[in-house]
């Protein structure tokens, strides 16, 4: 054995301390002293009012938090009903107002009005806001709050709906009468394009109606409300062309026929004779008429004498019985000539 190795581990040895001792520090501390008996209660004690403190700002924290929170999800749900009740009071307030002037005989389907009028009739909830002062209160207006947002969305879907259908409704019924009306019209252009051969001022016009007919025809068929009324408008302006041309050769042939008329009126009464002779014989007086030219003629005793003869008045030249002292004088034919 090695005295050096020997010696060696003799100084790496350390005192090793005993129970007693350990027992003997606890109690009074190396120096034999002991601790008072109320320090370890007093310990005690400070670490359950720690802890109660500790506890008491942990939960006002997390209150607190739960606080903020709350008012964060009643903040938002704030916003969604306010987001939603817009969009369905602007839809109310326009397109929906405006499809409910529509009455029911301006639509295809009269049902379509009847929704919208139920629709219409909805009472939309009231708002209240986020008023509570706790997590709570917050948590149960949040609650509240996205249950109007959801009434004001659903509500503004079937809305439109409805609206849809009633605008859908009256274009459809638009289109209908569009096609009836320019059905109806072309019949009638029809008619009086055959009616009319030969009965107008201007051929020009019935050449437009036929132009007119053609093109009408060709959008009958189609889904263009404004245009099928633009083609039966145009068709109608042609109707009133072919008809107003017809009423001119009308009047003229008229005008042509009076004025026909009055010519042979006038050539008639031109060629029209008149005759008229008028004579005395044996104490009467004759008168006959013939040729415009006439002569009236007195035949019997003009002087002297008596009898019948001589008592009969002298025929009046004139047309009277007795010329008095106006006749003139006999010739020597013994007739009294004008």
């Amino acid at each position: 054995m090695n005295p050096e190795n020997e010696i060696d581990k003799t100084e790496a040895l350390e005192p090793v301390e005993t129970a007693a001792a350990n027992v003997a520090e606890a109690r009074g501390g190396v120096d034999g002293r002991k601790r008072p008996k109320w320090l370890l209660p007093l310990i005690a004690v400070v670490c359950a009012v720690v802890l109660v403190v500790a506890g008491v700002v942990g939960w006002n924290m997390y209150r607190g938090a739960k606080l903020a929170e709350a008012k964060e999800a009643c903040a938002t749900a704030a916003d969604g009903v306010r987001s939603q009740a817009n969009e369905y009071n602007a839809l109310l307030n326009g397109d929906a107002a405006d499809a409910a002037a529509v009455k029911a005989e301006q639509v295809k389907d009269a049902k379509t009005v009847e929704s919208l009028g139920k629709e219409l009739k909805a009472s939309a909830p009231e708002y209240e806001g986020c008023v509570a002062e706790n997590a709570q209160g917050l948590d149960a207006a949040a609650v509240k709050l996205n249950e109007q947002a959801d009434w004001y969305e659903t509500h503004e879907k079937s809305l439109s709906k409805a609206v849809r259908a009633v605008v859908e409704s009256k274009a459809a019924k638009r289109l209908d009468d569009a096609k009836t009306n320019l059905t109806a019209k072309l019949d009638e252009a029809s008619k009086l394009l055959a009616d009319s051969d030969g009965k107008v001022a201007d051929n020009a016009t019935r050449d437009a109606l036929s132009n007119a007919i053609d093109a009408a025809n060709g959008l009958k068929d189609g889904n263009d409300p404004a245009k099928i009324d633009g083609a039966r408008k145009t068709v109608e302006d042609a109707i009133n062309g072919v008809n107003a041309s017809v009423q001119a050769k009308t009047d003229a042939d008229a005008q042509a026929a009076a004025a026909a008329a009055a010519a042979a009126q006038a050539q008639a009464q031109a060629q029209s004779t008149y005759s008229g002779v008028s004579s005395y014989s044996g104490g009467v007086y004759r008168r006959t008429e013939g040729s415009t030219s006439g002569s009236n003629t007195y035949r019997g005793t003009t002087s002297g004498g008596s009898g019948p003869a001589a008592a009969a008045p002298k025929p009046n030249l004139n047309g009277a019985y007795g010329c008095g002292n106006s006749c003139p004088p006999p010739s020597s034919d013994g007739l009294i000539h004008h």
